[in-house]
C-alpha cells in the first residue's frame, strides 16, 4: 500500500500525481493488469464463495426434492407425508429426525398424519358433510381421516384457501374438530390448474421463506436467492443480479453502519417528523385559529387564509388593529422589541432556533447521503455502457484485447462500491453525538480524506478515459500507446488505493473509532506526566505500545512508523 501516502498527500493541493509513483519501476503496466485483476479478483470470489452461495431456481427446487426423497426413505412413509413434516418443522431435515425417533406419536398428532387413512364407506349413495347433498360415492373424496365430503366442496374449500395465500400449506380437513393434513396428491386431483399451479408455487417459495438460512434476493423482479454459511461482522451480498444487500436486514447493503442504525435512519427520512420541524422553524400559529402560516412577504402585516382571515402582525403576533406608527411602522414592531426584552418570546423563539438548527442539520446529512447515491446510480450506468459498448470502441482505437482493459472495469466497480460506502458514512456521522468532539472529528477528517481520494479516482475513470473516447471519433489522431500505458499504471494504481483506504475506513468505523478515546485519554495523561519527549518514545503512546496520529489521531502500533488509517509517516 506504497501509494497509500501519495493519494492522501494530494488532498491537501491541486491534483497533482507523483511521477515516481507512475513510473516503470513503481509498477508494470502487465503486472498491474494481471496482479490487480486476476489475484484479487480471485480472492475476493474465494471469500465470497466461502460466505454465501447462490441459488436458482434450478438449484431450489433440487434441493427440495431431495430433502422430501431422503426423510421420505429414512422414515420409510410417502413423500407427500414426508413434505408435510418438512413443511411443519420450516423444512429442517435434521430436526425432523430427532422429533420424529424421540416420540413419533406426538410427532403424528402435532402434524396430522394418521399411521393408518380411514376408507370411505362402499355406500352406493352418501351426505356431503358441507352441501348436504345426497350423491354417489363416486362423487365424494375424503383426506386420511375419512371425513367425505363432494367434490365440489372440496373445490370451492381448497380453491379458497389457496386464495388466501401461503396459509394453504398447512390445509386441514374442513372438519372443525379434525386436524388431519390434506396431502399435495389429493390438492393435485381436485383443485383447478390455475389453483394447483399457485399451490405448486407458495410450496417452493417456502423452502427459502420457511429456511433460517436461505433468503430471497430482495431486488425487484429476481428469483434468486441466497445461502449464507459464515456470520461475521460483513454480512453483505451480492447477487448474481448485481443487487448488494445486507444479510441481516435484507436492506441495501449498508456497511460500515449497523442495521439498527439504518432501520432508525430510513425511518426519519420517511416520517413526518422532519415536516413538523420544517413548519416549528419557517412558520408561526395563527393567533386565532392556531394553524401555521409562513410568512411569504416583506412586510408583517398578516392574513390568515379564509375562513379565519384574521389579521395580525408577524412579530409579536397581536392583533394588526393596535398597530400603526405608535408601534414602528409596517416593517417593525416595538411591541414586539418591547416584550422580547422582558423575555415574552424567550422560550418560543427558543424552541424555534432549536428546530430549525435541527432541520439544518439533518438537510446536511440527508442531501449529502442522496447526493451519493444519484452518484453511484449514475457510475453505475456508466459500468454498465462501459461493459456492453464503450471497452469493445476502445479496444480499437488502442489495439489492444478486450481481456487487457480489464482493469477499467475493476476501477468503476470499485467507484460503485466506494460511492456505497460513502453514501452510508453520512448515515453514520449523523448519530455521532455532539459531545464527542475527539471522535466526531476524527471522523470528519477520514470521511474528508475518503470523499477526496474518490473523487480523484472517478475523475480518472470518467474524464481522462474520456479522451480515448474522443480520439475514437476521430481515428487519424490515434493516441500513443505509451500515454495509454501510463494511464493504466496510474489508474491501476489510484483503484488499489482507493479500495485499501476505503477498506481500513469501514473497519474504523465498524469498531466504532475506539482508538480515539483510548489515545486521547492516553494523550492527556502523558501530558499532566510530562513524558515522551522524543520520537524513540512519542507523545501518546499507550500501555499497550500504541501513538496517535499528529494528522487523524488514530491509534498506532509503536511498532509501526506510518498511520495505519492515513498512511502519514510517523
Amino acid at each position: 500500500m506504497d501509494s497509500d501516502e501519495d493519494m492522501l498527500d494530494a488532498s491537501d493541493s491541486e491534483l497533482m500525481y507523483d511521477e515516481d509513483l507512475y513510473s516503470d519501476e513503481g509498477c508494470e503496466s502487465e503486472e498491474v493488469d494481471d496482479e490487480y485483476e486476476i489475484e484479487d479478483s480471485q480472492s475476493e470470489l474465494s471469500k465470497q464463495d466461502q460466505r454465501y452461495n447462490i441459488l436458482e431456481e434450478e438449484d431450489i427446487r433440487q434441493r427440495q426434492e431431495e430433502d422430501i426423497s431422503k426423510i421420505s426413505g429414512i422414515l420409510s412413509i410417502s413423500k407427500d407425508a414426508a413434505c408435510i413434516l418438512l413443511r411443519h418443522y420450516k423444512w429442517n431435515v435434521t430436526k425432523v429426525h430427532d422429533e420424529w425417533f424421540a416420540n413419533e406419536e406426538s410427532v403424528r398428532k402435532a402434524v396430522g398424519l394418521l399411521e393408518e387413512p380411514v376408507l370411505i364407506p362402499s355406500s352406493t349413495a352418501l351426505t356431503c358433510g358441507i352441501c348436504f347433498e345426497t350423491l354417489p360415492s363416486s362423487n365424494m373424496r375424503a383426506a386420511a381421516c375419512g371425513h367425505h365430503y363432494c367434490i365440489d366442496c372440496w373445490k370451492g374449500y381448497i380453491g379458497g384457501s389457496i386464495k388466501d395465500g401461503p396459509i394453504c400449506l398447512g390445509l386441514c380437513c374442513p372438519e372443525p374438530s379434525c386436524n388431519v393434513s390434506i396431502d399435495h396428491r389429493m390438492i393435485k386431483e381436485i383443485a383447478s390448474s390455475e389453483d394447483h399451479e399457485k399451490f405448486v408455487k407458495f410450496l417452493y417459495r417456502s423452502y427459502v421463506e420457511d429456511n433460517r438460512k436461505i433468503k430471497w434476493c430482495p431486488a425487484p423482479g429476481c428469483e434468486h436467492a441466497v445461502e449464507f454459511f459464515l456470520a461475521d461482522s460483513n454480512n453483505d451480498v451480492l447477487c448474481k443480479c448485481s443487487h448488494w444487500f445486507c444479510w441481516n436486514c435484507t436492506e441495501e447493503a449498508h456497511r460500515p453502519v449497523d442495521c439498527e442504525t439504518v432501520t432508525k435512519w430510513l425511518i426519519k427520512n420517511s416520517a413526518e417528523s422532519e415536516n413538523m420541524n420544517w413548519i416549528l422553524a419557517n412558520s408561526k400559529p395563527c393567533p386565532k385559529c392556531k394553524r401555521p402560516i409562513e410568512k411569504n412577504q416583506g412586510c408583517m402585516h398578516m392574513t390568515c387564509t379564509p375562513p379565519c382571515k384574521f389579521e395580525f402582525c408577524w412579530l409579536c403576533l397581536g392583533a394588526w388593529q393596535s398597530h400603526g406608527e405608535r408601534t414602528g411602522g409596517f416593517y417593525s414592531c416595538n411591541s414586539y422589541e418591547k416584550a422580547k426584552k422582558e423575555g415574552v418570546y424567550d422560550e418560543s423563539e427558543k424552541r424555534r432556533e432549536m428546530a430549525k438548527n435541527s432541520l439544518e442539520r439533518y438537510m446536511h446529512y440527508y442531501e449529502r447521503w442522496a447526493s451519493n447515491q444519484s452518484s453511484r446510480l449514475k457510475a453505475l450506468s456508466d459500468l454498465r455502457a462501459m461493459e456492453t459498448e464503450k471497452i469493445a470502441k476502445l479496444s480499437e482505437t488502442i489495439r489492444e484485447p478486450e481481456t487487457q482493459l480489464r482493469f477499467i472495469l475493476d476501477a468503476w466497480h470499485q467507484i460503485v462500491e466506494c460511492r456505497r460506502v460513502l453514501r452510508w458514512t453520512y448515515a453514520y456521522g449523523y448519530y455521532i453525538p455532539d459531545k464527542e468532539t475527539a471522535r466526531k472529528q476524527l471522523f470528519e477528517y477520514l470521511q474528508g480524506e475518503a470523499e477526496a481520494g474518490l473523487e480523484r479516482l472517478h475523475q480518472c475513470a470518467e474524464k481522462e478515459l474520456q479522451e480515448y473516447f474522443n480520439n475514437y471519433e476521430n481515428p487519424t489522431d490515434i493516441p500513443i500507446y505509451e500515454d495509454f500505458r501510463q494511464y493504466r499504471v496510474k489508474l491501476c494504481s489510484l483503484t488499489s488505493v482507493t479500495k485499501n483506504y476505503f477498506e481500513n475506513l469501514v473497519r474504523a468505523l465498524e469498531n466504532g473509532l475506539e482508538d480515539v478515546s483510548c489515545s486521547s485519554s492516553q494523550t492527556s495523561t502523558s501530558k499532566k506526566g510530562g513524558k515522551n519527549k522524543n520520537r524513540s518514545t512519542p507523545a501518546g503512546v499507550t500501555g499497550d505500545d500504541r501513538w496517535p496520529c499528529d494528522r487523524c489521531t488514530f491509534a498506532n502500533p509503536f511498532s509501526s512508523d506510518r498511520c495505519q488509517m492515513c498512511q502519514h509517516q510517523g
